[in-house]
């Protein structure tokens, strides 16, 4: 068991930064110190950090070796994806023709690069190489010929016999969102074109 001593200062440190560090990785080395400055042993600091026995005694010679600066270190650099050595031909290939769904997009990069990928890895290695989803508005469906016949009955024996009585004068009409039609009768009638 390593024998680590804080002093006052560093308690008070470990305790703000095992919260308030930027970084999720050095918050957790933070929060394995201050159970330690609290006098909890190794098996019971890995419990609680989610962590093994290893890794509490990695972190413990990190602080000893180098202090709270070597452990603020965040040496992970991840592991790099296979699709990157492809990005350009395949940024060359959707840019040519753009797959419509991310599901084309995960399967012509099968069929590019032979590498299968889930499509929530797809969605992010397009982020990466700076493709990004256009969202398109849809195409509004034909009216049926019923509805179209019954507008055209109300326009024809309601809207149109109205506007007529009020040129006229024998009727007042109140819309709050008048048509183009009506906007159009409206404005011929109080000269407004």
């Amino acid at each position: 068991m390593l024998s680590v001593k804080f002093s006052a200062d560093e308690v008070q440190q470990l305790g703000y930064w095992r919260y308030h560090h930027p970084e999720p990785r050095v918050q957790r080395k933070y929060e394995m110190l201050w159970l330690k400055s609290q006098g909890l042993p190794h098996g019971e600091i890995a419990r609680l950090a989610g962590v093994n026995r290893r890794t509490v005694q990695r972190v413990l010679k990190e602080f000893l070796e180098g202090g709270l600066e070597r452990v603020e270190e965040n040496r992970y650099q991840g592991s790099p994806s296979e699709l990157n050595s492809h990005a350009e031909s395949v940024k060359a290939s959707f840019e040519k023709q753009p797959p419509a769904t991310i599901a084309e997009a995960r399967h012509r990069i099968e069929k590019l690069t032979g590498i299968v990928r889930s499509e929530t890895q797809v969605r992010a290695f397009l982020k990466r190489i700076g493709m990004r989803r256009l969202k398109l508005g849809g195409v509004p469906g034909k009216v049926d010929e019923d509805k179209q016949k019954e507008q055209r009955e109300f326009l024809e024996h309601r809207l149109e016999p109205a506007l007529d009585e009020a040129e006229r004068g024998e009727r007042k009409i109140f819309s709050s969102m008048p048509s183009t039609l009506c906007m159009d009768r409206f404005s011929a009638m109080f000269g407004l074109s």
